[in-house]
């Protein structure tokens, strides 16, 4: 695309930090990023929902996912029908809004944000915006399995449904005017939630419920919840790939079928438990293929937290739209339900980490959980055991392993290296990742992206990684270790290990957290070995104390019959100190050192080692034009086959007993 200039009108928008993200709708839909060069233009943004505007700037295509496993973002704009991402320099008003929805839609928002201390629970509760969550309170709920409780689903849609029926009836509407009006309202509801998954299934079947009941035709409810699913799907395919959807359709599903049974249940306490179970049971296969974990203890919790915001928070959130006086009431509540979230999610209880599995495996799934359900409902729960017997299989995965193999996670301009050693004897993490911020407060995002805990651990836990026995920080600059205190906080690492070169900023502070934390550190020196499993890991620098690229952990390793060299950001320097300290050194497999710079990765050096292959971790685009072309081009006329992770994503090597096997993440 070579389009300069785009028109529509704003759908949605989104000011995060410096950031502001525009859904504009026009000859096609297309998603505007624009970043604020100052804190005035920043507060003084004049645009409004459903402004006409027009755009300068250049088009783009969304760049898919360059980690293995992880969500794909060019995959979920393409699904909903979005196929350009378009970057602003200026944006101009042709016409202001005249669209009456719009105008409701930008009052309420207006309102909600002057509410005060609990706007970002009303925004979840009342309009499915929480994207104004603390993160840390965000990662709790996600941790403990309640962060449906905050997606506005059935239960939301049933409360506001029954109030408005209850108050037409109050004033003498007649019946079926009062379920049009009802329908009319939620129709008008979901544009206020932009359409979300969950609140489409609810609209639409509580309308078509609705229909069944004034007109007599006396269809059962879960041919009626079918039928839901089949008018939506035919309006809306990509809903088939909403997360969103996928819980609130099957668990609906599952608890209609059901409904004889949990009916039959008269103690409330036991009734909501069963259902917070069948719940749990059945959005595990969604879990697993998204979040890569589950919690044993969601249905407990949920049993807590299911009335207290369902009874307490959904409807005071809609009060405090009426009576804003009521914020500081909810406030006292929002604190107790945080800070029971907080610390259920730092007691670690209850996790288990389940590898990202096949179709067909979540089939599977799905048929143990049917059977279990089925005769859980007649008091044969032992028939729950083969499912529970999957999940520990599924556990242990990693012990099934025949091959060793290494990832090269792309994580930009950086370095971040997975080794993973046959049935779960070992696994390393060499270097995180990670970029110095220069923000102002004014610029800084409600969740900022961080690539150890938004990257990093998510990849690890989609292949079922549940501990790093080594985490290996070749040296102190923050492209190499900038994430390290976040796996360490967030992860469960055994052993970090640093160069015994002088020590930096970065490392200092990692090693006050690690003391904290209880974790065992050493230093890594010429000559010192680490054996994992079967595998020994050679340190070939550093040998003396020179200067923070050049004291770069130098590791060699042999496996089966393949060689691996390691080489962090080490100048051509250190080069010729390993090929004198190590003449016969031969490698298949290099790390190009310092990302291809050219200062590194000497003829002399590849002469010596005769590489087979070359990685080279950098990011797209970066402003220090890494990789140089001069090592390409020196690289090619030895005959070395070249990846890097701006072009092929992340790289895995599979170590064969003859023959290594690589896999890219991006084509």
């Amino acid at each position: 695309m070579t389009d300069t200039t785009v028109e529509g009108y704003i759908h949605n928008f989104k000011i995060d930090g410096n950031k502001l993200n525009i859904l504009l709708k026009g000859k096609e839909r297309i998603i505007i990023n624009y970043y604020f060069e100052t804190e005035e233009e920043k507060n003084s943004f004049p645009f409004e929902l459903g402004d006409n505007i027009k755009i300068y700037g250049e088009m783009e295509k969304p760049k898919e996912s360059s980690v293995f496993n992880l969500f794909d973002y060019k995959k979920h704009l393409y699904r909903n029908k979005i196929f350009y991402l378009f970057k602003a320099d200026k944006i101009e008003l042709i016409s202001k809004n005249t669209r009456l929805r719009y105008s409701i839609k930008q009052k309420m928002i207006k309102h909600i944000d002057n509410i005060g201390k609990s706007t970002s629970y009303v925004k979840a509760l009342v309009i499915g915006n929480d994207d104004e969550f603390k993160e840390s309170i965000a990662d709790s709920y996600q941790f403990n399995g309640v962060s449906h409780l905050f997606a506005i689903s059935g239960s939301h849609i049933t409360f506001l449904s029954i109030i408005i029926l209850w108050f037409l009836k109050r004033i003498r509407v007649e019946e079926n005017k009062r379920y049009y009006i009802v329908i009319f309202i939620l129709i008008f509801y979901m544009f206020l939630t932009d359409y979300a998954g969950s609140v489409m299934r609810s609209v639409v079947f509580f309308s078509l419920l609705s229909l069944n009941k004034m007109y007599y035709f006396h269809i059962k409810t879960i041919n009626i919840l079918q039928l839901t699913l089949f008018v939506l799907l035919i309006f809306k395919p990509s809903l088939l790939y909403d997360v969103g959807f996928q819980f609130s359709f099957l668990i609906s599903l599952y608890l209609v079928k059901y409904q004889p049974f949990i009916s039959s249940i008269k103690n409330y306490i036991k009734q909501t438990f069963i259902i917070s179970l069948i719940a749990f049971l059945v959005s595990i296969p969604i879990c697993i293929n998204n979040f890569f974990q589950i919690n044993l203890l969601s249905p407990i919790i949920n049993v807590l937290f299911v009335p207290y915001v369902s009874f307490i928070l959904f409807p005071l959130s809609f009060l405090c739209l009426l009576f804003p006086f009521l914020d500081n009431l909810i406030f006292l509540f929002v604190i107790v339900l945080e800070n029971i979230s907080l610390y259920l999610s730092t007691l670690k209880i209850g996790e288990i980490i389940l590898a990202k599995p096949p179709f067909i495996i979540i089939l599977i799934y799905y048929f143990l959980i049917s059977v279990g359900i089925n005769k859980m409902a007649v008091k044969k729960y032992f028939y729950l055991i083969p499912l529970v017997i999957l999940i520990f299989i599924h556990n242990n995965i990693n012990y099934f392993s025949r091959y060793p193999y290494l990832v090269f996670i792309d994580v930009g301009q950086g370095d971040s290296i997975f080794i993973s050693l046959p049935h779960n004897k070992g696994n390393v993490l060499i270097d995180t990742g990670g970029k110095i911020s220069f923000e102002q407060p004014w610029q800084q995002k409600n969740n900022t992206y961080k690539i150890g805990k938004d990257t990093i651990i998510p990849f690890l836990k989609s292949i079922g990684i549940k501990k790093l026995d080594y985490l290996i920080l070749t040296h102190g600059d923050a492209d190499h270790m900038g994430e390290a205190l976040n796996i360490v906080k967030n992860y469960n690492v055994e052993q970090v290990v640093f160069n015994s070169g002088s020590l930096v900023k970065l490392e200092k502070e990692l090693i006050v957290e690690l003391d904290k934390l209880n974790i065992n550190y050493d230093f890594l020196k010429r000559g010192d070995v680490i054996s994992i499993g079967e595998v020994e890991m050679h340190c070939l620098n550093p040998s003396r104390d020179i200067n923070e690229n050049d004291n770069s952990i130098v590791l060699y390793l042999k496996i089966f019959k393949h060689t691996i060299l390691l080489t962090g950001d080490i100048s051509s320097n250190i080069e010729e100190d390993i090929i004198l300290a190590y003449p016969k050194l031969k490698v298949d497999i290099l790390k190009v050192g310092h990302h291809g710079s050219k200062t590194s990765t000497s003829e002399k050096f590849i002469n010596t080692i005769k590489p087979k292959y070359a990685i080279i971790p950098v990011g797209r685009n970066n402003r220090f034009n890494h990789p140089s072309e001069i090592v390409i081009n020196r690289l090619r006329s030895n005959d070395v086959k070249i990846l890097q992770t701006s072009t092929n994503g992340s790289i895995k090597i599979i170590i064969g007993l003859n023959e290594v096997t690589i896999k890219t993440a991006s084509t």
